[in-house]
């Protein structure tokens, strides 16, 4: 669009006409066959709401919230279970505790049995769980991305 002193007009370029016929990236991706063989024909209903940088955003903002509170937690978590097992070594060392190792062992190897047995049999819940999972992605990839590249940073700082 261009102005000269004294118009009060807009006048147009050809060249400037050529740009209002950009085809939109995102309805252009979801015409191809790898989008939907990937995503799903039904992507996207918060991209629809949002323009993407504000899904960025608000995935990226939720994540590093994430992000930090589980690397925080998880180091109270790790520091208590780490210090209850050197506590618990020091007593057996100095004889407050008696471990019957023979037990202990008999005991893991019968849960691992266990385990094994039911490794096989994948609840229906977790099932379910996990297929809605995946469509949620598929259908706010944008926001996703946002959330765990935010996560990771969380995890960083």
């Amino acid at each position: 669009i261009t102005f000269s002193k004294g118009d009060t007009m807009l006048s147009r370029k050809p060249e400037e006409e050529i740009y209002d016929k950009v085809v939109d990236l995102t309805e252009y991706a979801k015409r191809q066959r790898w989008w939907n063989r990937l995503f799903g024909k039904n992507c996207g209903p918060v991209a629809e709401k949002y323009s993407v940088g504000t899904q960025i955003a608000i995935g990226g903002l939720s994540g590093w919230c994430v992000g930090y509170l589980f690397q925080k937690v998880g180091k109270v978590a790790a520091t208590s279970v780490g210090g209850g097992l050197l506590l618990l070594q020091i007593a057996n060392n100095t004889g407050y505790i008696q471990v019957d190792w023979k037990r202990v062992e008999k005991d893991v190897n019968k849960a691992k049995k266990q385990l094994k047995k039911g490794t096989n049999q994948v609840g229906p819940e977790l099932n379910t769980f996990v297929e809605k999972s995946t469509q949620f992605v598929k259908q706010n990839i944008v926001i996703t991305s946002g959330f765990i590249g935010g996560f990771l940073l969380g995890l960083a700082s």
